[in-house]
């Protein structure tokens, strides 16, 4: 279950098409061309898996295309036919109700590498001349079925509750669910209970600067710190020319006049972005919640909630007194300062391999630190243990970086429905979905679950909410996330 880069692209113009391809470790989107209202592509990835033995569920990728009108330059989101996709063995492509993409999956039951497979995907796009970009985010199916919150450890933990269908169906007092630290919970609120994807891992640096690079001048503006008309070379989502907290994201081209938008890339080995050693790999940090709600929007994704998060984590599996998310008490310390291959796309920890593998607990009063590789605990023959990943394969959730959730806390936080992201903004760059928090306020309903890379216990457990109690909407350096849907 390694993991590098995690986003694709590809843009091509219908009046003059080009060739070329925007590469990463486990995705691949090639080959792209356009005929009518088709757009094919060759799609490959590693380590994917279908099991029919528990956890009985199987890996895929979130794939949607964007497009920009040839006249105003502007991107928009592509709306895709209910029919009419084709992909050849072994995989097969899974619609979804609202037409913004697509999951690609394996057919049957299998596991190993895709090798390069061809995908057709039909559009429903009105007549014009567009460029493309394909997109590819990998993504983990997370069954139906009952799990417990709670371990009785952490702080402000949950009861010990099964959620199952009927808490799904009727909702949770306060009461049952924690009457000092959560409202009551209606049905509406996403529990878990139901089937949903979860990103496979957290947002990287690279995906945000693809993200932005899709924006206005004025939607970019309110997604960075640094204005986007600042000099190339200049960090993003800081001042000052020294990398921060090994958040390498930064302008590649300055923007212009406020309207020409600019190029965003990764530089954090400063000289030439993009780089085989520039961090694109490294897990987002240094964002707020207004931005990574941002980037989930345009993704056409949705915020986790809490409940949904130890359902992540914990699976169907009895709870454990102060576990992580790989199901255990154990815990192996990872630091950034020591890595093998640091900042490129093979990115692993330089200490021996043990359970609990976790990027946790370093010095804070350094800013020499930061997040680590996304899956970079994970190996073509780790197990759950030793990579540190979730019941279900989703990686990271303790450490690394801090999980935006939508809590239960707060009586803002439950009017969230788990409305999804349309794959559009507003002018400001903003996400605009109902019953998504959008008050700058800490109750809000947004907190914050699994700890970061400068955290050490119980931040880190799987059922400790400190961060939900006291908690906050601004950027941070120990805060990233991932989206659902």
């Amino acid at each position: 279950m390694k993991t590098k880069k995690l986003f694709f692209q590809w843009a091509l113009c219908l009046i003059a098409l080009c060739s070329g391809a925007t590469w990463a470790n486990n995705v691949q989107i090639t080959g792209t061309s356009v005929s009518g209202s088709n757009i094919s592509f060759n799609i490959s990835w590693e380590n994917s898996w279908y099991a029919s033995a528990a956890p009985a569920n199987w890996d895929a990728v979130w794939v949607f295309v964007k497009y920009q009108d040839c006249n105003t330059k502007l991107w928009n989101h592509v709306n895709l036919n209910t029919s009419g996709h084709t992909a050849a063995s072994p995989l097969q492509v899974d619609t979804v109700t609202d037409a913004k993409g697509v999951f690609i999956r394996r057919s049957a039951v299998g596991g190993g590498n895709i090798a390069s497979t061809a995908v057709t995907l039909s559009m429903n796009l009105p007549a014009g001349t567009y460029n493309f970009k394909v997109y590819g985010i990998e993504m983990v199916n997370i069954p139906q079925g009952d799990f417990q919150v709670g371990d009785g450890a952490g702080s402000y933990t949950y009861n010990n509750v099964t959620i199952n269908s009927t808490a799904q169906t009727s909702g949770l007092t306060a009461g049952a669910i924690s009457p000092n630290y959560s409202a009551s919970i209606p049905a509406t609120f996403p529990m878990g209970y139901n089937s949903f994807y979860c990103m496979k891992y957290e947002v990287s640096v690279e995906q945000y600067a693809d993200f932005l690079n899709s924006l206005t001048f004025d939607q970019q503006k309110n997604r960075v710190v640094t204005d986007p008309i600042s000099a190339a070379g200049s960090y993003a989502m800081y001042s000052g020319t020294s990398l921060q907290y090994r958040c390498g994201l930064s302008i590649v081209t300055p923007g212009s006049n406020g309207a020409i938008p600019a190029v965003f890339g990764s530089d954090a080995t400063p000289g030439t972005p993009n780089s085989v050693n520039d961090g694109q790999d490294i897990a987002m940090n240094m964002i707020g919640w207004f931005d990574l709600a941002a980037y989930l929007d345009w993704a056409a994704l949705r915020p986790m909630t809490e409940l949904e998060f130890e359902k992540v984590c914990r699976g169907p599996q009895p709870r454990v007194a102060g576990e992580y998310a790989w199901g255990s008490t154990q815990v192996t310390a990872v630091y950034s300062n020591a890595l093998n291959n640091a900042f490129q796309s093979n990115e692993v920890p330089s200490v021996a391999v043990n359970n609990g593998m976790c990027a946790y607990g370093v010095n804070t009063s350094s800013s020499v630190y930061g997040p680590v590789r996304v899956g970079a605990m994970a190996t073509g023959t780790s197990g759950r243990l030793s990579s540190g990943a979730g019941y279900y394969g989703v990686m990271d959730m303790s450490g690394n970086v801090w999980e935006t959730v939508i809590g239960t806390y707060y009586a803002a936080g439950v009017t969230y429905t788990g409305t999804l992201g349309d794959g559009s903004l507003d002018a400001t760059g903003a996400a605009n979905q109902a019953t998504w928090p959008t008050t700058n306020s800490s109750t809000n309903g947004v907190g914050y679950r699994g700890g970061s890379y400068y955290n050490v216990s119980p931040y880190i457990c799987t059922s400790d909410r400190y961060s939900i109690i006291n908690s906050g909407v601004n950027r941070s350096y120990g805060n990233g996330g991932r989206g659902v849907r």
